[in-house]
């Protein structure tokens, strides 16, 4: 049986192979936006403002699926690679099955201490009802949440690129429109969203469940064997994302306080709609890498050194110029993007289009970091993967926030991130050089 994962990529098969990914990840962007629109838009900014108050809650989520979906993938992949297909699809289903097993407690454990985290996470009075409305709600779709993640890159390792972004693309849309009516029609407000993005989850979920039972390809459903060292190895090979995820949600939580400090809830609401949309603007760069970890995997545990060592440098050559074209694109299209979310002339527009001015230098070292960390995991280096995570979305941003904006006010915020991207470059590139012989 041919495996995809197996040809001699070209410039041109290697976008062609990852490009379901990247939409499928612009997309998730681009709803995901889309959910905070309709949050400012037709609640207020207020709610907007919770949303970011609770999302540290949400990235710990989503750490932990992804930290099993991205390790466990490289294990599968690479098991894929050495020929034993059948001991992939069973360690495969035990990543599933723990998947949904951790969701189920996340949910239980949330619903049990939701009014003290929001209060920690720093909630106003004013904030304090929205951000329960919408975790509450979201909370019990968490065990969906981990299985849509796992999905998402198990399916790419099984060769369907095309048809993980086809359910991805239809789980926003859905998502979208079920906003939209419990939102705007119903008038169920902040509850509506999270109930929509909560049915998003569920989709994927579901149709990767049945997709997987009948499935006749290289990755399937078997009976597992129950081995711990499959799950501890998919935890710490996945580990980088976690601690990027935990980083984020820590970060997070200081712009968030940092700005509640300095403006009040405008200007948590103005780096909410910086989050969001770095987020979509990234998303190419984290697609890409989604999109090509199953490639380098496979390479590396087959041994062909050779073509892996080709592959990488047609991704530094894609990431170089994509990196320029995207902050080209914040620069321009800065403005138009923060006025979807707020009107010319009110508070939160004006802060965040300050923003703007500073924070796309970041998009210039960002996809290299973010390549550079997912192939440490593809190639089963969890350690390394989760030292460039950690630096970037942790460390520096943080010694950032709590020095600079002693001095610059709130122009120390926008500097933040941009300093650790560039930071963290340097790093990226000396482990790369370091490990070269690969």
């Amino acid at each position: 049986m041919n495996n995809p994962l197996a040809k001699d990529f070209t410039l041109s098969s290697l976008l062609q192979f990852a490009f379901p990914t990247i939409v499928m990840m612009l997309f998730m962007g681009m709803y995901t936006i889309g959910d905070t629109i309709i949050i400012a838009r037709f609640v207020n900014t207020d709610a907007l403002s919770a949303l970011n108050i609770v999302t540290p809650v949400i990235n710990i989520i989503v750490g932990l699926g992804t930290m099993l979906a991205t390790g466990g993938s490289a294990i599968v992949a690479r098991k894929m690679g050495e020929g034993d297909a059948k001991r992939a699809s069973q360690d495969f289903t035990l990543i599933i099955l723990a998947g949904a097993i951790v969701g189920i407690i996340v949910a239980i454990t949330g619903h049990l201490l939701i009014d003290n985290m929001i209060w920690r996470l720093g909630a106003s009075k004013l904030l304090f009802p929205y951000c329960k409305q919408y975790l509450s709600n979201l909370l019990m779709f968490t065990p969906a949440c981990m299985m849509q993640l796992l999905f998402q890159n198990l399916i790419v390792t099984a060769g369907k690129p095309g048809f993980g972004m086809t359910l991805s693309i239809g789980a926003g849309i859905i998502n979208l429109l079920i906003d939209y009516i419990f939102v705007i029609p119903m008038n169920m407000g902040i509850a509506g969203a999270a109930f929509g993005t909560g049915i998003g989850y569920m989709i994927p979920s579901i149709i990767g469940i049945l997709f997987f039972l009948k499935a006749k390809g290289t990755l399937q459903f078997q009976k597992p064997i129950v081995d711990f060292h499959v799950l501890w190895e998919s935890s710490s090979n996945g580990f980088s994302e976690m601690v990027s995820q935990i980083a984020t949600a820590i970060t997070t939580f200081l712009f968030n306080r940092t700005m509640m400090k300095l403006l009040g809830e405008s200007g948590v609401a103005a780096i909410t709609i910086i989050i969001y949309t770095q987020f979509l603007l990234t998303a190419l760069f984290i697609g890409f890498s989604m999109g090509v970890a199953p490639i380098i995997s496979y390479n590396f545990g087959s041994r062909n050194y050779d073509r892996l060592k080709r592959i990488f440098r047609i991704c530094l050559l894609f990431i170089c110029v994509i990196s320029i074209v995207i902050f080209a694109t914040a620069m321009l299209l800065g403005s138009p993007l923060v006025r979807i979310f707020s009107p010319i002339g009110t508070p939160v527009y004006e802060t965040a289009r300050q923003g703007f001015l500073i924070f796309p230098i970041s998009f210039l070292f960002c996809g290299f970091n973010i390549f550079a960390s997912a192939t440490f995991t593809a190639l089963s280096n969890g350690r390394v993967s989760a030292i460039i995570s950690a630096l970037r979305t942790f460390v520096f941003i943080s010694i950032a926030l709590l020095i600079l904006p002693q001095f610059l006010d709130v122009m120390g915020v926008w500097i933040a991130v941009p300093l650790a991207e560039l930071l963290t470059v340097f790093v990226s590139l000396a482990f790369i050089l370091k490990n070269k012989s690969l």
